[in-house]
């Protein structure tokens, strides 16, 4: 919230500045988000929390016992982005209980993850350092802010520590490298970085000189270095976002990815059969948000209709055949981008 020269406000003033959307009577809503989306954001919500287990993780038959952290992270980001803290908003109690459990699964060697997450646990420890970045600066509990502190610490050090020669990370700490673990790591590290915490810039410069290895002739990015010319789009997506929260706004890699990445989608306009459809849209939308209006209001609208569309009548929304925690988090993720609570996705 920014700082206003007026001293003192009613609290009815202070929530309608913090929660503009929240507010009764007639709501002053940013643009692009309609009352149709809104109700949309608040049956998926109302969904996401009634998943929740006892423990604060988030779990179904599908996604949650297979990567349980990764499902808890990012459903806790998704109430973030609805603007909601662990002491404040109506899903303040989901977000403090997802802030206890992935805190909770927190290794001695630096790792966040619970047991081995289908034999990857960096996605999780990926997104919980997101998450839990996020929720620092949220947090008022003085004890819960030093445990965050001490998980986030060590989590950056364990992802600095299990790059690879080549400066990207893969599935296990150390393992090798690819494009989708490395975009994860990078964007819970510039997480870090945005809450006040030390990352290492020889580490950020490493994963950006993996992401410009890993370029293809189209201007995307490959699954990995040794995989060959075989431009992913979900990955070339999100090397844009995390190449703008590494400050490279107008490297010629961001501005190739960029025109790549939006080139699909003007192609494309009947929407994607690909199977990381959800995984796509979660960072391209980020990329075509941080990129400026031309981008946004191209791409934003036609989304929001298409997500509202495909909703279920349970409020969740099954993504990339990984379940509805995941799909709906996602989901949730995207429609909220206007919203702008969580640094991480300002432009």
């Amino acid at each position: 919230m920014k700082n206003y020269r007026q001293s003192t406000f009613c609290f009815v003033c202070v929530f309608s500045l913090c929660f503009p959307h929240m507010v009764s009577g007639e709501e002053i809503l940013p643009r692009h988000m309609t009352p149709t989306a809104v109700k949309s954001i608040q049956r998926g919500l109302d969904y996401l929390a009634k998943q929740q287990t006892a423990s604060g993780s988030f779990q179904s038959t599908q996604d949650g016992s297979t990567y349980p952290v990764s499902m808890t992270s990012l459903a806790g980001i998704a109430f973030l982005a609805n603007g909601n803290t662990p002491s404040r908003g109506p899903y303040a109690d989901q977000v403090r209980k997802a802030t206890e459990y992935v805190l909770s699964q927190a290794q001695d060697n630096g790792l966040i993850a619970a047991g081995s997450e289908n034999g990857r646990p960096m996605y999780g420890h990926g997104f919980s350092l997101l998450f839990l970045s996020s929720v620092f600066g949220m947090e008022t509990d003085a004890k819960v802010r030093a445990r965050i502190a001490k998980v986030v610490k060590n989590g950056i050090q364990l992802t600095s520590s299990g790059q690879s020669p080549l400066g990207g990370w893969i599935y296990t700490p150390g393992g090798g490298d690819e494009g989708s673990v490395t975009v994860t790591q990078m964007q819970g590290l510039r997480a870090a970085h945005n809450a006040g915490f030390t990352v290492p810039k020889g580490t950020i410069q490493n994963a950006v000189r993996y992401l410009e290895l890993c370029q293809t002739p189209e201007g995307g990015i490959r699954y990995s270095y040794h995989s060959g010319n075989d431009t992913r789009l979900p990955i070339s997506a999100a090397a844009i976002t995390c190449l703008y929260s590494a400050g490279e706004y107008e490297s010629p890699l961001a501005e190739e990815c960029m025109e790549y990445v939006y080139g699909q989608f003007k192609n494309r306009k009947n929407g994607f059969q690909s199977g990381h459809y959800f995984y796509l849209n979660l960072y391209a939308a980020q990329a075509f948000y941080q990129a400026g209006d031309d981008y946004w209001n191209a791409y934003f609208p036609g989304q929001r209709d298409s997500l509202i569309k495909s909703q279920t009548s349970n409020g969740s929304w099954n993504g990339d055949g990984v379940g509805p925690v995941f799909g709906t988090s996602v989901a949730l993720i995207v429609m909220q981008l206007p919203y702008k609570y969580l640094p991480i996705y300002q432009r």
